[in-house]
């Protein structure tokens, strides 16, 4: 980093990748370390006062003894070890020569990363906070590749959860057989697709061939709302059905009936006896819809969101796009699968290809969809215009 970089970022002030501290301290810096590991990253930035900005310096002895101690705070207070980059920095400010203690701290490969009291830093906007919730610790297992939420196995559940018929009727789909056709017994076949771990219920197996999935995990449904104008706050609805509930193929029939049946049906330049053509795509919303049960965040207790206004249809899924996946990504089939056996059940019981393909295939289908990752949020949002009532 040169000189005018670093003056640059300086002038900016603290943000969720730049700290200042005006000298080391061994703990708060690893817990700075530790909450940029299990963000996005980012720089500290030694020799500059926090409150002010204003630029200190160190003195060569200073820098010596804190480059010693680094490798001893990456080390032996942060766990996992983390590996981190130091430089020195010199700026020119009041006409005098200042150095400063720049070190860089990449995004981890291995979160959650605490320090040596068992403490997990996350970085909260230019701040840090203790991370207690476990759905959120076991976000960061699940950024790490270390737990898959859709293969977890769920409380006081049981074989006698799960609907025959539904398994069955998968099993020879996929397979062209039956499972007793492959000389398995029907437990056997649950625990060979993943349906049924340790004598429990997995995630995915609930949501695909469970009996009413919803009374063990209620938050998984569709809310669906039409409303009246364009404003999410408003208390005035046009329609406003009981939320949305059964197995992921179920979810999916549901919300493109409701889809279907709020928006539009016009002629578009036909002939009088032909069918309507729904103001938007039909494929786009069903990519959408897709998109958001297959891939959304289930370690996110909050159901999708299927929202008509006036103006547009926003279709909302709980969870920011994993593993540093950008809006840019997605838009070009780029993929990061988060949720594996989901989507391996889906191919087989969803018009889904699982290539990563589909928001691209809708954007081809209804080119002016706007695709917001809310990071702080937590969220991913379609947003779909729909047409003025008179060019329907």
């Amino acid at each position: 980093m040169n000189a005018t970089e670093l003056m640059d970022i300086i002038q900016s002030g603290e943000t969720s990748r730049v700290q200042f501290k005006q000298e080391m301290d061994d703990d708060k810096i690893a817990a700075e370390m530790v909450a940029m590991s299990n963000a996005k990253g980012g720089i500290i930035i030694i020799g500059v006062q926090d409150k002010t900005g204003k630029i200190l310096g160190l003195s060569y002895q200073q820098l010596q003894h804190y480059n010693s101690r680094l490798a001893n705070i990456a080390n032996d207070k942060i766990k996992p070890p983390i590996f981190v980059f130091s430089e020195t920095v010199t700026l020119i400010t009041e006409n005098e020569e200042k150095r400063i203690l720049v070190l860089s701290v990449s995004e981890g490969i291995n979160k959650p990363y605490k320090n040596n009291n068992g403490v997990i830093w996350l970085k909260q906007g230019a701040d840090k906070r203790k991370l207690t919730d476990n759905s959120e610790i076991m976000r960061l297992f699940q950024q790490s590749g270390n737990l898959l939420a859709d293969e977890m196995e769920l409380y006081d559940t049981s074989i006698n959860d799960i609907d025959d018929r539904l398994f069955a009727a998968y099993f020879k789909k996929e397979f062209k057989c039956s499972y007793q056709e492959k000389g398995l017994t029907y437990e056997e076949a649950l625990k060979v697709k993943r349906v049924l771990r340790n004598g429990r219920v997995t995630l995915a197996g609930l949501l695909f061939f469970g009996f009413e999935p919803q009374t063990i995990k209620p938050a998984f449904t569709i809310k669906v709302v039409y409303f009246l104008g364009n404003d999410i706050s408003s208390n005035l609805y046009r329609i406003k059905p009981e939320d949305l509930n059964g197995t992921i193929p179920e979810l999916y029939k549901q919300g493109i009936v409701y889809l279907r049946s709020c928006l539009r049906h016009t002629q578009q330049g036909r002939g009088f006896n032909t069918i309507g053509i729904m103001e938007i795509s039909q494929i786009a919303l069903e990519e959408v819809l897709q998109n958001a049960l297959v891939h959304r965040d289930y370690f996110k207790n909050a159901p999708i969101r299927v929202l008509i206004f006036d103006n547009r249809v926003e279709i909302i899924s709980p969870g920011k796009l994993p593993n540093g996946l950008t809006v840019e990504d997605v838009k070009y089939g780029n993929p990061a699968i988060r949720n594996n056996q989901i989507v391996a059940f889906g191919t087989h019981t969803l018009p889904y290809s699982g290539l990563g393909s589909g928001l691209k295939r809708a954007l081809t289908e209804q080119p002016n969809i706007e695709l917001i990752n809310d990071v702080e949020g937590e969220q991913f949002i379609v947003k779909i215009p729909r047409p003025p009532e008179e060019y329907s």
